[in-house]
């Protein structure tokens, strides 16, 4: 294993930057230029198919049969003039990645011969096998019979010689067994709340869309050095190794120059996304030695997250062309900043409006402060499942730690808009406002867009911020799938919007208020009601955890627990009650995290074990025998006074050594006997809660042996490349 390390090592070092072949001109003749857009609908299809296409992605409507057969033909004329020779439906299963079944366009014509053929309904539907899919006991094993259905608003795509159809996954018996079918739902519902309450400003809007940018961090490897690391293959973490002496101390990797053999691979994967159609804009640097980031422009949700699950796997796929290993785990390395996928946030309108934007007069100050306060009080009362939505193994290593934000969940806004809910919460009354009350109001909220310009900023600490005309959600995880966030976070507001409706409705038809009068006390109430999720400070700090609790605000570390909260009577009402899921569907999900969870610390136990017991123990062991053998040499070669003086250190370290391999067998077999008691435990909530509380604290108690053992054994026989390894060759 030593000669491994050194041998991966040395390879490194003589690596030449891969040579990137970009075409020859510039980003906009070939963005989007394997997609099929409404550009090349235009193109392909016939006038009335185009039109069938375009109300069907403006409206959400269905295709019949005959119209989805002219689209076919069109969108197949296409696809081989550019040298696809098969299809598949692409789909995001409850596996966190995403899944594809390839099939040729040929079958045998009447006369034996071989034609290509792709019919409408195929286009529509497919009947992949789901059998081995995550279901949570939805189904049967031997029930396999899945169906996928094609989502018209996602672009089909070109990947390779393949024609790639974004589609929803569902079981035979209609339950959805995918991300986006109930992501779909959730923007509609969203859809359907903020038009209801943006009519109270704005007549002439009819459609309202979620709109995301998601901020992508990830490690590179070089892939010798992975390959030297089998728990970075297995677990897609570090299990062991102790800190470098120099990390990000100095955070000089920041922002740094960026090194060339990275530039390299960033121009190359960028341009595959751009021909994908995924407007990536932003890369640099992250704080972490050998960190990078990358994020896009906005785009509607269902979109941004599928171009997301496909910028993951053209990134993973460019950088083995690189020698390298995209690390996409939220916590690869101990002791040094995890990886977030920052969700960034907001609601747009059909009349261009960012309803999460300040406008430029009173009125649309108060549309944007309603949806403010609206998307406020959502959190505030779905603060439990919100956290569940981003909890997960990975991720648990991440947060609460190194720039990631707690387990807390709470809002940040920022000192003037905190000022701005108080002054409305305390100048509003009950009573009918007075026309010198209604002028301060407004006069105070036509000053919002001049002072946010200077007067908002990011809260590193705060897991949901205020960033001037978006929300960032800082607790979704790299590796995660958003949409699992975005389900419950665009469900919370619709579900909110719904509520704020009806109160307001309420007031203007009980109490013969206004509507501006009515919004005001409503937002009153809800500013009110949601005051202990408005946090400005160090969510790191001692006195944030202590004074979170005494607000009423939990902080549940326990990931199994977590996940239980998406079973309480507040998150059935939102996720049930609005019709994202049915109570099968909802159950069934938590039943898959729970088997997540248990599996991935399973795997890391038994990963650990062999690593600890394989390589670590016989290689301190064979360094103790060397000393043992110096010791023996000093006993013949000098008196027992000199020997004495001489040989003490080294039985010392003798003895440390012994002890730190003696504490490692003693874990490492109690960590088995408490996985085997575990496997037997009937209820999967039950076995996650026992892996969590018994199996894997094992995890850091033993790693601290290892890495005690790694500061002592020789260099030059230590197995498994050491941090300073990792991070810092490149």
């Amino acid at each position: 294993m030593a000669e491994l390390r050194f041998s991966a090592l040395r390879e490194v070092f003589n690596r030449d930057p891969v040579k990137v072949t970009t075409p020859s001109k510039i980003v906009s003749e070939y963005f989007g230029e394997n997609v099929f857009d409404l550009q090349k609908m235009e193109h392909y299809l016939s006038k009335e198919a185009y039109k069938v296409v375009k109300r069907a992605i403006n409206e959400g409507k269905s295709l019949n049969r005959q119209e989805a057969d002219q689209v076919a033909t069109g969108l197949k004329a296409w696809a081989i003039g550019k040298g696809v020779t098969h299809y598949t439906h692409w789909f995001h299963p409850l596996t966190d990645g995403t899944a594809e079944k390839h099939d040729g366009f040929i079958e045998v014509g009447d006369n034996g011969q071989i034609v290509e053929n792709f019919s409408g309904e195929v286009l529509v539907q497919s009947e992949p096998d789901a059998s081995s899919f995550p279901s949570g006991g939805i189904r049967n094993t031997f029930e396999a019979r899945g169906y996928t259905a094609w989502d018209v608003s996602s672009p089909v795509f070109i990947v390779g010689t393949t024609l790639c159809i974004p589609t929803i996954f569902v079981s035979y018996t209609g339950e959805a067994l995918d991300y986006k079918a109930p992501l779909l739902k959730a923007l509609s519902e969203l859809d359907r709340a903020a038009v209801e309450v943006c009519q109270y400003f704005d007549k002439d809007v009819n459609k309202v869309i979620g709109t995301l940018g998601i901020e992508q961090e990830y490690f590179l490897i070089d892939e010798a050095l992975y390959y030297a690391r089998p728990d970075l293959m297995l677990a897609e973490r570090t299990l062991m190794g102790h800190q470098s002496s120099k990390d990000q101390q100095l955070s000089d990797h920041y922002f740094g120059s960026i090194p060339e053999r990275v530039m390299s691979f960033m121009e190359d994967f960028e341009c595959e996304s751009y021909k994908l159609g995924i407007p990536v804009k932003t890369r640099h640097n992250e704080v972490a030695p050998n960190q990078f980031e990358c994020a896009p422009i906005f785009e509607e949700v269902n979109l941004a997250v599928d171009h997301n699950q496909l910028l993951m796997d053209i990134m993973k796929r460019v950088a083995r062309k690189h020698k390298f290993r995209v690390l996409f785990h939220e916590k690869p390395f101990a002791g040094i900043n995890g990886s977030g996928k920052h969700n960034n946030w907001s609601m747009a309108t059909n009349t261009g409006v960012n309803l999460l934007s300040p406008g430029k007069n009173p009125k649309t100050n108060l549309q944007f402060l309603t949806f403010l306060v609206n998307v406020i009080k959502a959190v505030n009362d779905n603060n439990e499942v919100l956290r569940a939505s981003v909890m997960n193994e990975s991720n648990s290593y991440r947060l609460g730690g190194h720039e990631a934000p707690p387990t807390i969940i709470s809002v940040f806004v920022g000192t003037y808009l905190t000022n701005m809910l108080e002054n409305i919460a305390r100048k509003v009354t009950d009573r009918k406002m007075t026309p010198a009350q209604k002028t301060e109001l407004k006069l105070g909220i036509g000053k919002i867009p001049e002072i946010l310009l200077d007067n908002t900023d990011r809260n590193r600490t705060s897991p949901f911020a205020f960033t001037g005309n978006r929300f960032e959600f800082r607790a979704v995880g790299s590796s995660a799938n958003c949409s699992a966030s975005m389900i419950v976070l665009n469900a919370a507001v619709a579900h909110q919007l719904t509520q704020f409706k009806k109160d307001v409705d309420l007031i203007i038809i009980k109490k013969g208020r206004n509507k501006d009068e009515a919004i005001f006390q409503v937002l009153k109430k809800y500013i009110l009601e949601s005051e202990r999720v408005l946090f400005e400070g160090d969510g790191y700090s001692k006195e944030w955890h202590q004074e979170a609790q005494e607000r009423g605000l939990s902080n549940i570390v326990s990931v199994p627990e977590s996940i239980s909260r998406y079973l309480t009577e507040k998150s059935r009402d939102v996720l049930i009650g609005t019709g994202i899921f049915t109570d099968k569907e909802l159950e069934s999900r938590v039943e898959v995290e729970y088997e997540k969870f248990t599996k991935k610390v399973q795997i890391e136990a038994r990963v650990l074990g062999d690593l600890a017991i394989n390589h670590i123990v016989p290689t301190a062991i064979r360094y103790m025998t060397s000393l043992l053998d110096n010791v023996k040499s000093l006993k013949e070669v000098f008196n027992d006074i000199e020997f004495e003086r001489l040989a003490g250190a080294r039985k010392e370290v003798i003895v440390t050594i012994s002890d730190h391999i003696s504490n490692i067998k003693k874990l490492v077999n109690e960590m088995i006997e408490e996985r085997k008691k575990a496997n037997v435990i009937e209820g999967s909530y039950k076995m996650a809660l026992a892996y969590e509380n018994n199996v894997k604290p094992y995890l850091e108690e033993i790693r601290t042996h290892i890495d005690k053992l790694e500061l002592i054994v020789d260099n030059e026989i230590w197995p498994l490349p050491k941090y300073r390894e990792l991070l810092f060759t490149r």
